[in-house]
């Protein structure tokens, strides 16, 4: 198919928490994800090495007010209260990175035990309270050394990711039972290598194509070598796109729509689930690049059978063709005469249009295209303009966040729509249990259904936590 069916209802009309109850299947995994680098903080502690983040963080201009990870919400030092919020919520798995310099300070070499003793102490804390923990390898924190020979740009840097993943195997397999290698790759080669929003921050459309080809690489190389170490459960986790035409009936949009699926979603979905890059992809990426970073036996690789396909949804991408429009670019190299049209109806406080249809839009095609590969939800939330005022007359101490409330309720029962028409979505996880560092936003976005007071760091679960905590009580809406 390669693209998409219209959500049959949109926007606002999914805001309004729904009457009717639904029911998850017996066994669904509940949970809620972070990352290291937007939560951990301790930068400097156990011998933990420079990241790009951390480069990128003091580079003038790049992260809101010169916000750093520094800090954050010191989970490293506060996870067991952390931990018992969760069993509070009454989570069954939490979704959480390893920080790869804290493992490798230069991203090879020997293993820093030190920074392995912390998530010995995380995944014993988790176990302790029933909370099943699921690793994510890398959440683009990628130690400064490496970034210095070339980042991802580099194939060295795909086969230090397999001795990495190795090693954090090695400490914790015995307790972890489910691996995912890569959060959202698109991100890390895109507005990383691409645009340049994200660390490290570079604008170049070849590199940006030869870091897609040497993290999906790294993919590879670290399921084989988690697979080699006693692994059963092995993954990845993208963000795909739910693309859609502005006009159904426009063969042109229709063409615009397959160029940016192709750039989004089929570099990675076909590699990855097919074995091979589409032809029409690779065609667009020789616009940029000559493919000598593509050798023999890497796709196979890249395509040994995955356990798990973990998916990231916050909002749907229209696109309409439109000569003269500037396209996507370094976000989408190469589609000039494509307009990204803006979101339209309630927005999040990152600007992103709330259309829960498209999520089940999303699964469902991927279920088609790609049969035979269990999912699920590894992100789903939103930011707010949350307030909570400690010292304020008359307040009740609590975060009154219904919002979030009603885009969480309308993004669940869209996984469930998806679930009844056949997708074998095995759990979902809420993005984020804390607010946190939210990337080039620095600290003023609030995704957690956790508030972090970041001068006290004091934790009040807001409304949505509640509700959250109900929802997973009774296994439904």
């Amino acid at each position: 198919m390669n693209s998409f069916d219209r959500p049959a209802v949109t926007g606002s009309a999914l805001l309004e928490p729904a009457a009717t109850p639904v029911r998850f299947p017996e066994g669904f995994v509940w949970g809620a994800a972070t990352a290291a680098y937007q939560i951990e903080g301790a930068a400097h502690d156990d011998g933990r090495g420079p990241s790009i983040w951390d480069t990128f963080c003091r580079t003038p201009g790049k992260v809101h007010a010169g916000h750093t990870g520094d800090v954050a919400c010191d989970h490293y030092h506060r996870y067991p209260d952390d931990v018992a919020l969760m069993a509070e919520l009454g989570l069954h798995a939490y979704r959480f990175s390893v920080a790869w310099p804290r493992i490798q300070p230069d991203g090879s070499g020997p293993v820093n035990p030190r920074g392995l003793d912390f998530y010995d102490r995380l995944v014993d804390e988790l176990r302790g309270r029933d909370i099943d923990p699921i690793i994510t390898l890398y959440h683009w924190d990628l130690p400064q050394t490496l970034e210095d020979r070339g980042g991802w740009t580099n194939r060295e840097t795909a086969e230090r990711f397999a001795d990495y993943a190795a090693a954090v195997y090695g400490r914790l397999g015995d307790r972890v039972t489910t691996w995912t290698t890569l959060n959202e790759p698109w991100c890390s080669a895109y507005l990383g290598y691409g645009n340049g929003v994200h660390a490290p921050g570079r604008q170049d459309p070849a590199a940006t194509f030869a870091a897609v080809h040497h993290l999906l690489l790294a993919h590879g190389l670290g399921a084989a070598a988690l697979r080699a170490a006693g692994a059963t459960t092995v993954g990845i986790t993208l963000n795909p796109a739910a693309v859609f035409p502005a006009d159904p009936e426009s063969p042109t949009d229709a063409q615009a729509v397959r160029l940016v699926d192709g750039l989004h979603n089929r570099i990675f979905f076909d590699p990855l689930l097919r074995g091979q890059y589409p032809a029409d992809v690779l065609e667009h990426v020789a616009r940029f690049t000559d493919l000598g970073y593509l050798r023999a036996g890497d796709e196979k690789l890249i395509g040994a059978p995955i356990d798990l396909l973990g998916v990231n949804y916050y909002a749907p991408t229209y696109v309409a063709a439109r000569p003269g429009a500037a396209g996507g670019g370094g976000a989408y190299p190469g589609t000039e005469g494509i307009e990204f049209l803006p979101p339209v109806g309630p927005l999040t406080d990152m600007g992103w249009m709330i259309e829960p249809g498209g999520l089940t839009a999303l699964l469902e095609r991927i279920s088609n295209d790609y049969p035979g590969v269990p999912m699920i939800v590894t992100e789903n939330g939103a930011a707010f303009d949350d307030k909570f005022h400690r010292d304020a007359p008359g307040t009740d101490g609590r975060v009154h966040d219904a919002d979030r409330v009603s885009y969480l309720d309308g993004h669940l029962r869209a996984a469930h729509e998806a679930i009844a028409r056949g997708v074998d979505l095995r759990g979902y996880l809420v993005w984020s249990l804390l607010d946190n560092f939210e990337w080039a936003e620095g600290y003023r976005k609030r995704f957690g259904i956790i508030y972090v007071d970041y001068l006290t760091q004091r934790r009040v679960p807001k409304d949505s936590a509640r509700w959250y905590q109900e929802v997973i009580h009774r296994n439904g809406l």
